[in-house]
């Protein structure tokens, strides 16, 4: 079952839990590390099982984390992991459209989006991706009326993230669930002794890590859509140097 963090918690105290998380794992990891007998390099599409491999994703997945809370931009922030681990040639992110998919609003999202019954709202699925690499698939539903017509034409007919198009009402993002559906190590692990190494096999690793839900506000303050990202395991598909 997914570990679902409370919701609606203060953005201040989700995000430096994450970045407290995500800094104890990078200054605990060398000695962490120290006398663990190196599994053989990992490559793309393979991380082995290891403790260091489990580690390391496990630092990797709470600094995304931590960065994507803190960000006012999830797209600003998926293009900055696709260029620092040199995923693609181009590191552009770009959102592949799935037209033929419909998810009905419910009444409590209307009520965070802080609209009446009648007010038309529009779906929009994309998966982001850096190159080949599908890093995230989101559900976006967002309020027309609030944003320009060249704004509303973008969304419909090309491949821009949304992030992008509406950067000029100067968005920011208020995350109202966090969920975790895996963990590399068991609660505890810390705790306890390294658990046994099997570097002949490579480490299973689920196809969605983590989950956002977010709404997002304009300048004006008023909400202009809500989110839910899957945050997928294609982000660790990246060549060690």
């Amino acid at each position: 079952m997914p570990d679902q963090l409370r919701r609606k918690n203060p953005r201040s105290q989700t995000v430096a839990r994450a970045r407290s998380i995500s800094a104890r794992f990078v200054t605990a990891l060398p000695s962490l590390l120290a006398g663990i007998h190196p599994a053989a390099a990992e490559t793309r599409h393979l991380w082995h099982d290891t403790y260091q491999a489990r580690l390391e994703i496990l630092a990797l997945i709470e600094t995304l984390n931590a960065d994507l809370l803190a960000s006012r931009s999830a797209t600003d922030t998926l293009a900055d992991w696709c260029g620092a681990h040199h995923m693609a040639s181009k590191p552009k992110i770009t959102a592949r459209l799935e037209r033929d998919v419909q998810k009905p609003l419910t009444p409590a999202q209307r009520q965070d989006l802080d609209i009446g019954p009648m007010e038309p709202v529009v779906y929009r699925r994309v998966e982001l991706a850096c190159g080949e690499h599908i890093l995230s698939q989101a559900d976006n539903w967002y309020v027309p009326s609030r944003l320009t017509a060249v704004m509303n034409q973008a969304l419909l007919s090309s491949d821009t993230p949304f992030g992008w198009i509406v950067r000029p009402l100067h968005p920011r993002r208020q995350t109202i669930a966090v969920i975790s559906f895996w963990h590399p190590l068991v609660a505890g692990w810390e705790m306890q002794p390294p658990p046994a190494s099997d570097p002949a096999h490579p480490l299973a690793i689920p196809p969605v890590l983590f989950e956002h839900r977010a709404i997002v506000y304009g300048q004006d303050g008023r909400p202009i859509s809500e989110v839910d990202e899957s945050y997928r395991a294609e982000l660790l598909d990246f060549l060690r140097e």
